[in-house]
Order: C-alpha cells, then structure tokens, then sequence
C-alpha cells in the first residue's frame, strides 16, 4: 500500500509538471490544445521515470539503460491514449481541452500506468 501511494503522489508530481505545460503552451503561446498535450505529456513523463525510478520502486540498483527502454515502451502506450483520449473527448465531446485531459489522465493513470511500471518498467 505504501509504494502504491508513493506512486500516486509521484503521479500527481509529473501531472502538475504535464498540466502546466500544457496549459502554458496553449494559453500564453498559442500552441494548439492537441501538441501542447503531447509535449506536456512528454514532460510529465521525463519527470514521472526519475520520480518512480528513485524514490516509488527504488530502481537505482539496476541499470538506468534497461529501464528507460521499457519505460519508453510504457510511455508510448500512455501517449497514444492520452492524445486520443484528449483528442476525442475534446471534438467529438461536450468538453474543452482541460477538462478532457483530466478525464483521461485519471482513467489511464489508475488503469495503465501503475501496473505496467510495477510489474514491467520497474520490476
């Protein structure tokens, strides 16, 4: 349960980092909604890897190379649904861009990011 919890907090830590990207690329720089979500997403997740690799499941033992490989794989998979999941929700919902990100980065975060980080990126 303990390294459950530390994986939300660090979760909340790389969504913080995601949000505000996003948010600052759209709204201060003009940066459609659908790139400053993936470059956001980008961020989150540089910020998510050394969080989760250091401090959620203690991975510093073991060599850094193997793990960004398949948290890169991880990674892609989670880029992929945020984006369509942002995208979707977004022209296709009755929802703007935030609020769609919310949704999503709730849905795959408790679905898909903490179980193939335990049980593949950092096992």
């Amino acid at each position: 349960m303990i390294q459950f919890l530390k994986a939300q907090a660090s979760s909340l830590m790389a969504t913080a980092a995601d949000f505000i990207c996003t948010v600052v690329l759209k709204e201060v720089f003009g940066v459609w909604y659908f790139l400053a979500n993936i470059i956001g997403v980008t961020t989150g997740g540089v910020v998510n890897f050394f969080i989760n690799r250091d401090w959620v499941f203690e991975g510093r033992e073991k060599e850094i190379k193997f793990q960004a490989i398949r948290y890169f794989i991880t990674w892609t998979g989670n880029l992929v649904l945020n984006a369509s999941g942002v995208w979707l929700l977004t022209q296709f919902g009755p929802f703007n861009y935030i609020v769609s990100k919310v949704i999503v980065s709730l849905i795959v975060g408790w679905t898909y990011n903490y179980f193939l980080q335990k049980n593949f990126v950092f096992k």
